[in-house]
């Protein structure tokens, strides 16, 4: 009897060990407040799994993904039908929630601004230089803005906040857009560079005089004022979860692959700088037993970690959108 409960024990701890499994991970900021907390939870439930996720970067967890070096990527900018093509590795992009990017400020004395969309390009293209300038206070009626050169803070990495954030400024900036464009990393006209969402909102924070952008939980997190934005109706907005919910309503067909821009949507309070954010997943597995715990954490982030998602700041998929992405998960070999 002994022997035969030795012989158990055995081979369940056998069992566990062929099972136990480590998923690697890599790429956006812009969800990792989120993304932190769904893989320790997916961890804690599941023993022997282990998720690990570095926070490098949209470009830089794409570069890992198609080389073959993590499990799985994660970016805000869906990859185009050129790095798709020329990718060794065929990957699926799996929306996860939805967020905004913020303008966030560090002016003495001045704890609230309005931001025009012609103003915020203005201030990055390096043509609007101070902050009494005359444009940003018709903007600011009432506002004391004091005579301080304006400090612009940029990512410095491969950043798909970077991404969301010059997509918007090409859409509603002539100059911009036959400028500098949009992309994830960019020549910039002026400013200073924060590695990740990070860096960005550290930078704003110890300088008088900057102003940045950063995904909306970092803004809240670290306690720095953030603006308001016309939008594409014409009215002042900032950043919420229900700002971004709407802009995610003008979307009225989802593509198969989802990848698509939500910026500077219509709607009365869509806000304007709001993205989808993506984990990239190869679609041909090379081990079957790491893609059977891939293709399980990701169904139970569609089915229970959306509800989290508020609580973070981020907006969940609308639920066409969730049922989409189950069945594409569901697809996966």
């Amino acid at each position: 009897m002994k022997k035969s409960f030795v012989a158990v024990a055995l081979f369940m701890v056998a069992l566990s060990a062929a099972q136990a499994q480590k998923l690697t991970g890599a790429g956006a900021t812009f969800p990792y407040p989120i993304y932190s907390k769904w893989f320790s939870e997916y961890s804690a439930a599941h023993p022997g799994v282990e998720v690990n996720y570095a926070s490098i970067g949209s470009g830089g967890g794409i570069a890992q993904v198609t080389k073959g070096l993590v499990d799985f990527g994660a970016s805000d900018m869906p990859m185009t039908d050129q790095a798709l093509a020329a990718s060794p590795i065929k990957l699926i992009h799996i929306p996860t929630v939805m967020g905004a990017v913020v303008p966030i400020f560090n002016v003495p004395g001045v704890s609230d601004l309005n931001f025009s969309p012609e103003v915020l390009a203005d201030i990055y293209l390096n043509k609007i230089v101070n902050w009494n300038d005359p444009r940003i206070a018709r903007d600011n009626p009432g506002a004391h803005l004091p005579d301080q050169k304006i400090i612009v803070v940029h990512r410095s990495d491969g950043s798909g906040t970077s991404f969301i954030f010059t997509d918007y400024l090409s859409k509603v900036s002539k100059e911009w857009a036959g400028g500098p464009g949009k992309g994830t990393s960019l020549n910039w006209p002026a400013g200073v560079g924060g590695k990740g969402n990070e860096g960005v909102a550290g930078l704003v924070r110890q300088l008088p005089g900057a102003v940045g952008y950063v995904e909306l939980i970092y803004a809240l997190q670290n306690h720095i004022p953030f603006g308001s934005i016309k939008n594409a109706a014409g009215n002042w907005v900032k950043g919420s979860i229900e700002g971004v919910t709407e802009a995610a309503a003008s979307v009225k067909n989802m593509p198969a692959d989802f990848r698509i821009s939500i910026t500077n949507a219509s709607g009365a309070n869509a806000y304007p700088i709001s993205s989808f954010t993506y984990l990239l997943i190869p679609a041909h597995p090379t081990d079957a037993a790491k893609e059977k715990v891939l293709r399980d954490m990701l169904s139970w982030i569609i089915k229970s970690g959306e509800s989290e998602a508020s609580a973070l700041s981020y907006a969940p998929l609308p639920p066409n959108v969730a049922d989409k992405a189950l069945s594409t998960i569901y697809a996966l070999p």
